[in-house]
This record gives structure tokens, sequence and C-alpha cells, in this order.
């Protein structure tokens, strides 16, 4: 097993690069499921409850610490629905800022997002970012994203509220906002409800299937009457070209992004498949690099390095390094 690593030195962001002088991958934005459990159940989820395994916080801060000395920059939080453990994730959060000096992000369903937690952490995001796929709740049900509450406009309470403290932030809490075009939502328009919510960056994503998670067998979600065609998908784009969505196509999402696990395992998705390669705990960050089947320049190409330009909250560390 491996020491949880020694002190990180802090490298500028504008000398970020995606491989080192050897040609070998630098980690620099990871995206990193701390756990899979959901208090949602949406059809073409792509990370299910195959476990309720979570790591305990001190071994995670350590797993972040491996990860910041081998060239991580920034750490993105999904799930599952990481505010399933606010604390833990708060906790993580501050570590990675204060601690690591890395600009953090999270990707949530927006449920579970309290004031309390928003007056104790709300400081150490750079980013905070709700998945949206209707302003319909009709189409919410279909798609499965709701927590059996049944007053109508729920959720669209629930996205408006988390983006109304972003921008109410002093500085601003960047406000991200994902969807998923897939059969249930690929006519929507959507225009009216993002001149409300101004989301600083919009992603808009493909239905993706991945065998063993939202399709075949033994797999917990079937999204395969959810598949919409190339020509769809750029026609759900096309009505929203106003709002500049960031747009990843199946083509854009393979390869291209680096998933670590609840073990701590980079998820090799290659294939059309999700296979854990070893921990980093056991073997360090760059061996197990080689087996994670990212491409440094598939993740340049779909416009994974940015200006996102993150908040500043107190600390004794040199001054935050800016996506």
């Amino acid at each position: 097993m491996l020491d949880s690593g020694p002190t990180v030195e802090i490298h500028p962001i504008r000398d970020i690069r995606t491989r080192d002088d050897h040609g070998q991958p630098i980690p620099v934005s990871v995206n990193h499921f701390p756990h899979r459990q959901c208090n949602y159940a949406c059809k073409f989820c792509f990370h299910t409850a195959l476990s309720s395994n979570k790591l305990k916080l001190e071994k995670a801060q350590g797993g972040l610490r491996l990860l910041k000395a081998a060239g991580m920059q920034r750490l993105n939080i999904s799930g599952g629905e990481p505010f399933l453990h606010p604390e833990f994730l708060g906790k993580l959060f501050r570590y990675a800022k204060v601690e690591l000096d890395v600009d953090t992000g999270v990707i949530c369903n927006g449920s579970k997002v309290t004031d309390q937690w928003l007056d104790t952490y709300g400081q150490y995001p750079n980013w905070m970012g709700v998945s949206c796929d209707s302003f319909n709740e009709d189409t919410n049900e279909l798609i499965g994203r709701r927590d059996g509450s049944k007053r109508h406009g729920e959720h669209w309470r629930r996205v408006q509220r988390i983006a109304e403290y972003c921008h109410a932030r002093t500085p601003p809490l960047k406000f991200k906002m994902n969807t998923v075009v897939n059969r249930y939502n690929v006519e929507e328009d959507m225009n009216s409800a993002l001149e409300v919510l101004k989301p600083q960056r919009w992603k808009v994503f493909q239905v993706l299937l991945l065998e063993g998670e939202n399709t075949g067998p033994g797999a917990l979600r079937n999204a395969d009457d959810l598949v919409i065609s190339n020509e769809e998908f750029q026609g759900f784009l096309k009505r929203h070209k106003a709002h500049n969505p960031v747009a990843e196509d199946n083509d854009a999402m393979e390869n291209s992004y680096l998933l670590l696990d609840e073990e701590m395992r980079f998820l090799n998705c290659q294939g059309g498949k999700k296979i854990p390669g070893r921990s980093i705990f056991e073997v360090g960050v760059h061996a197990v690099l080689a087996g994670a089947g990212w491409e440094p320049e598939t993740f340049e190409d779909r416009g994974g390095i940015y200006d996102f330009g993150g908040q500043e909250p107190p600390r004794s560390l040199p001054e935050a390094l800016v996506f």
C-alpha cells in the first residue's frame, strides 16, 4: 500500500499540461464518484447503485493528496447523489480547496442541498452544478428524476433556488447546469427557463448507453428506449443555441473523462462498458492511468480545459488556480 503522499507543490494554471515530458498522461481534471447511492431513479443513469461503499473521510483525503501530487488541478464530484452525505462532501471540498489548492465543483440533483450546508461549506466549491433534464413535471416523472415528491413544479423550484443562491453570493458561486437529451425531452424548449436561471456553463449530453449500468444483463437501469439520433441531438442544440450549450455527443464523451469510483479506481469506458482498474492506493496514480482508457487529446478537444474564474475562500495558501 502506498503512503497518501508528500507535501504538494502548487503549479500555476498557465503551465497546465495533459502529458508530461515523457508523454505520460497527467490527471489535470478528475471526476470522482464518492459513492453510488441516489434518491432518484433516472432511467439513463450510467453510475447506478451497484454497491453502497464509501471511503472514510481520512482515506478519501489521502487519495486526493495522491492525485494532487500526480498533477490534479480540478476535482469534480458527482454520484450517486453527493448530498446524501453532506458533511463528508463539505469536508472533502474544504480539504481539497484549503489544503491542496484544487479547484472544485459538484453536480447534484438539487433535492438535498440545504441552507445549513451552503452557509457552512458554500465558500469552498468554485461552482455548483445541478442536473436538470426538463422543466415539465410529467417529463421528469417519465425520466425518473424525482424523489417521490408530488408537489407540482418541485424540481424547478429546487433548481431555481440553487441558481439564485449562486448568483447572490459575493463573489458569485458559479452556477452550472447539466442536461441529458433523451427520447422524453428532445423536443422540449428550455429557453424561457434558461433566461431565468442564467447558468454560466450549460453542459448538454446525448444520452449514453453503458453496458452493466443502463443497458444489458445485470444493469439496474434500462435506457435502450431513450436513445436519440445524432440529428435529433443537433436539433435540440440548434433550438437552444442562444444559450451557448457545451455539447457532448457520444463520440465526445467516450474516453475524454477521468472517472474515479468509490474505491479510488479509474473506470475504463472503452468499448461501451465501465471497467474498474486497480486502486490508486495499491500501485499509484500514474500506474493505473495507463489502463484508464483516458485520452488527453480527446479531453482537450471537447473543451475540458476552460477558464471558469473560480471564487476565493479564505485560506493561507497561494492565490487559487483559475480555470
